[in-house]
């Protein structure tokens, strides 16, 4: 991770920062005789979902990981599905079919910034943030996008993976807390 300069993996995550208020804008323009809207939307976010993997990808292939990017792939996830689940939440009386209920929306945006706060806690501490992604955060972040897609897409389906998605947060949000408490009083120093 000691590499410096901007990365090809970098210059994606910046890109899928920049697609951020292109998505937002599409959706808060919407309404059901602008359905065009809803679809440039599902368009931008599968853009920025498929960025995600591919910066990633390109990381780890080429030996692309850096400080900057530990920090701002996870920032430009939270960025993204934080705005998806407000956005959708709040013009879902628009859509004709299913929409995000607010514990779901509270929930997200509830691990999202503890998690946030921390790694902050963490950062003031250690100088440095040291908790590695894992199999449980990068599960949420994949049903967040599932469901935010089956949203745009107004599939009935989607409300089965709220579930799944609180399955997720509660396991996620429990087992970073327990990495970084670890972390904070050195009982776990080699994450």
């Amino acid at each position: 991770m000691g590499r410096s300069g901007l990365t090809v993996a970098s210059k994606l995550t910046v890109i899928r920062i920049l697609i951020v208020p292109f998505f937002i804008a599409t959706v808060l323009y919407y309404s059901p005789d602008k359905d065009h809207l809803r679809l440039i939307a599902l368009g931008l976010f599968a853009a920025a979902a498929g960025l995600d993997f591919l910066d990633g990808y390109l990381a780890r292939k080429f030996r692309q990981e850096t400080k900057a990017g530990a920090i701002l792939d996870p920032l430009a996830d939270k960025i993204l599905l934080i705005s998806a689940f407000i956005c959708l939440y709040k013009i879902g009386v628009s859509f004709e079919t299913v929409r995000f209920p607010i514990w779901l929306v509270v929930a997200v945006i509830s691990r999202d910034v503890i998690l946030l706060l921390g790694s902050t806690i963490i950062h003031l501490v250690k100088g440095d943030i040291a908790v590695a992604t894992t199999v449980w955060g990068k599960g949420t972040a994949f049903v967040e996008m599932l469901a935010v897609m089956g949203i745009l897409m107004q599939w009935r389906f989607s409300i089965l993976l709220w579930y799944v998605i609180m399955v997720f947060v509660i396991i996620s949000g429990m087992d970073y807390i327990i990495k970084g408490i670890k972390l904070l009083y050195n009982a776990d120093n080699h994450r």
